[in-house]
């Protein structure tokens, strides 16, 4: 017996396609008499035809990457779509070491261990970007003896 009829027909009333149309194979021999959009409608009704739920994508592998991802794998070359300094701006690195070194004048100030003359040399020579880190600031301070004890 043929169903196509009745599964095209049956689609275009149910509003999907062919493949989302279910026929009961108990009862192939009644759809496969159905020849009008009518009989169709009623085998509808019946429950002799049923509209299939649609298919998705399982998002298993994507909840797996994800997780792999937080755990800070999948970071290799091959997976790096921007340049390192996009990916970590040059801007962001100098904020963090500026401020550092900074607070660490500022400190080194209030406690009185340097005077506020040296005080603003040195932030200017930060502010040019002489000092790579804070330790290296600490290190210049102890060679040219300004710190106070």
């Amino acid at each position: 017996m043929n169903l196509r009829f009745a599964r095209r027909m049956a689609a275009d009333i149910l509003g999907v396609g062919q493949s989302r149309v279910w026929i009961d194979p108990e009862r192939t021999g009644e759809v496969a008499a159905a020849i009008t959009r009518d009989d169709i409608r009623r085998l509808i009704h019946d429950g002799r035809i049923a509209k299939k739920p649609p298919k998705s994508n399982s998002r298993g592998r994507t909840r797996q990457r994800l997780r792999q991802i937080a755990k800070r794998r999948r970071r290799g070359v091959g997976s790096r779509k921007g340049t390192a300094k996009a990916r970590s701006p040059k801007k962001r690195a100098w904020i963090r070491s500026i401020r550092a070194i900074r607070a660490r004048l500022s400190a080194l100030r209030d406690d009185r261990k340097i005077a506020r003359s040296d005080y603003r040399r040195l932030y200017l020579m930060a502010k040019g970007g002489y000092f790579r880190s804070v330790s290296h600031l600490e290190t210049f301070i102890e060679e040219r003896g300004i710190k106070r004890s």
